[in-house]
């Protein structure tokens, strides 16, 4: 369920003069899916989904009860804040306590499009249609989900603040499988806007990817020269940033841990062709303007040509260092550069055509040890050509090597991910060398 600004600015105000704590939170969540299934050639399942939720803190004594409800009713919005302040009796006085925020300044994100909050059901039959044919014209099977939505997030205090921020989003993913079964292409989009997504596009990709009827080889475990693909590099800085975590590094647990104490900031540490910012106002992956407990996001540079300029704090680990908080950022863009992929694809005599990644978690946070499983689309790449599809590998790979070690990079591009994800990475095409595949996999 989306509710307006001023909609949930009455609600806060309700619940914030019956209060009778020390001070008090209010935190909103709503949204509304739509989404259209399909599988060989014909719709499946058609769900539409709403949700609404209101999470009430009261703060006493340096104590916080929290309780969480769905309903909008007022006796139970004003039941639940009243159960929230008897938690706080029967809770410890916290050491660490912090008092909620009072007014801040926000950034102006453009993430709602009024087309994308209104599409319906015939827009998703249409997408979901452009699969299907190009589907039956490559001669390959198409699965897929074509989906719409909008969502938002507001944040009240007794202390002065209000934050409310609202988003659109339209999404299209593909997989085609060829008619022997023994191969399958992927490819998708995620856009904030309905005139930027491209049904078309996604159609193609994914139908050209299945469309194979030789052999499947097996590649052997080892180092090989790999080009990913814009979604596989948007796993693989995913990763990354969520190791940016400042008391990880300041205590000894992470790769960005100094020898001695403290973190490496402002040290060269990956390939200088490597640069992550965040941006409420960038074009391609916006980032909210409210961060994690309300803290504003404000334009960050955080990997700049491989040196370590930011980490990510939130206010109880700031106030205990004297530094500013930091909130993590859900999207970020990885800077592209001027090469193409067919570019990368002509400067390799042997290697490996990486679509995307799955089933990716990290076994060692102290040298980036990430592993995981490629899928939909590998392909061998001989003498500047892709010569056939092989099979899925198993990785173990250092990403604090691998990002040292960046052959090139093309243009950064939007990434597609689920809706309720609520992440948006753009990611350019990148080739490494000596990537690690650690063993087979028999998965298509």
């Amino acid at each position: 369920m989306l509710l307006s600004s001023d909609e949930v600015k009455a609600i806060c105000e309700r619940l914030l003069s019956n209060s009778r704590a020390d001070a008090c939170e209010i935190e909103i969540r709503g949204e509304e899916e739509q989404n259209l299934r399909f599988a060989r050639g014909e719709a499946t399942t058609n769900a539409a989904l709403a949700m609404l939720s209101f999470r009430i803190s009261s703060h006493c004594n340096r104590r916080i009860g929290s309780v969480s409800v769905t309903s909008r009713d007022e006796r139970e919005l004003i039941k639940a804040l009243r159960r929230s302040e008897e938690i706080t009796r029967t809770l410890p006085a916290d050491p660490d306590y912090i008092a909620p925020l009072g007014p801040q300044n926000y950034a102006v994100a453009v993430r709602y499009d009024e087309e994308a909050a209104a599409l319906r059901l015939d827009r998703l039959t249409d997408w979901a249609r452009v699969v299907i044919e190009e589907g039956k014209r490559r001669g390959v099977e198409t699965f897929g989900c074509a989906a719409r939505g909008r969502r938002f997030h507001a944040l009240a205090t007794s202390a002065g603040l209000f934050a409310y921020d609202r988003a659109s989003e339209t999404a299209m993913s593909a997989t085609a499988r060829n008619k022997a079964d023994n191969w399958s292409g992927w490819a998708g989009a995620n856009e904030f806007f309905a005139s930027r997504l491209r049904a078309k596009d996604v159609a193609a990709r994914a139908c050209e990817k299945a469309a194979h009827d030789g052999p499947v080889r097996d590649l052997e475990p080892g180092e090989h020269t790999v080009v990913f693909e814009p979604m596989a590099v948007a796993e693989l800085a995913h990763w990354l940033m969520i190791s940016l975590n400042a008391r990880a590094a300041d205590e000894g647990r992470s790769f960005f841990s100094r020898k001695g104490g403290g973190a490496k900031l402002f040290e060269s540490l990956f390939d200088e062709k490597l640069t992550i910012r965040s941006d409420p106002a960038d074009a391609l992956a916006p980032e909210s303007p409210i961060g994690y407990e309300g803290v504003p996001h404000e334009p960050r540079l955080w990997i700049d040509r491989g040196v370590l300029n930011s980490l990510y704090r939130g206010r109880v680990y700031a106030r205990r260092t004297g530094t500013e908080p930091v909130p993590h950022p859900r999207n970020f863009r990885m800077e592209g550069g001027d090469a193409s992929l067919d570019d990368m694809i002509g400067s390799v005599r042997r290697g490996v055509l990486v679509t995307r990644l799955w089933y990716a978690n990290m076994l060692d946070p102290r040298g980036l040890l990430l592993t995981g499983l490629t899928r939909d689309g590998n392909f061998v790449i001989e003498n500047g050509k892709v010569t056939g599809p092989a099979r899925n590998m198993r990785f173990n790979q250092s990403l604090a090597q691998l990002f040292a070690r960046i052959e090139a990079l093309g243009p950064s591009e939007r990434n597609w991910s689920a809706i309720r994800d609520g992440g948006a990475i753009a990611a350019p095409p990148m080739l490494v060398e000596r990537f690690n595949f650690s063993s087979k996999s028999s998965g298509i």
